[in-house]
């Protein structure tokens, strides 16, 4: 992440990163690059916007379930799109439940971005049948 502030816009180059420190399981880069007020929405849940969690601990304890779900997660075969305070990152998820069920889907994020600083976090994933 560029500058004590967070970076001057959104670049697909910084989404690219983002998605790195997912793939290194990362939580401490993950979530430098959210702001104070964040909102993430999981692509699963009780209601039909997935979980919701609210600021930086409730955001950073629903990633950690990710890892902790789904040990081996990766993100792969990505794209990347950045508007001013908005990003678009599509990616494959591949990896192994911790019942042994392997997975493999396609999803995309939607960011929103204040200050250099991600407020939103929307993602979805297609429904494997």
């Amino acid at each position: 992440m560029t500058g004590a502030d967070g970076p001057d816009r959104v670049t697909a180059s910084l989404l690219k990163e983002f998605l790195e420190a997912f793939n290194r399981h990362d939580l401490d880069a993950i979530m430098s690059y959210f702001a104070d007020d964040c909102v993430f929405y999981m692509p699963r849940g009780a209601g039909p916007r997935g979980d919701r969690y609210v600021g930086r601990a409730e955001v950073r304890a629903g990633l950690a379930t990710r890892f902790e779900g789904i040990p081996d997660v990766h993100y792969g075969d990505d794209r990347h799109w950045a508007g001013d305070d908005f990003g678009v990152s599509e990616w494959t998820l591949t990896g192994t439940t911790m019942a042994g069920k392997r997975i493999e889907v396609r999803g995309v994020d939607l960011l929103e971005f204040s200050e250099g600083r991600i407020t939103r976090k929307d993602s979805f994933w297609k429904i494997v049948q």
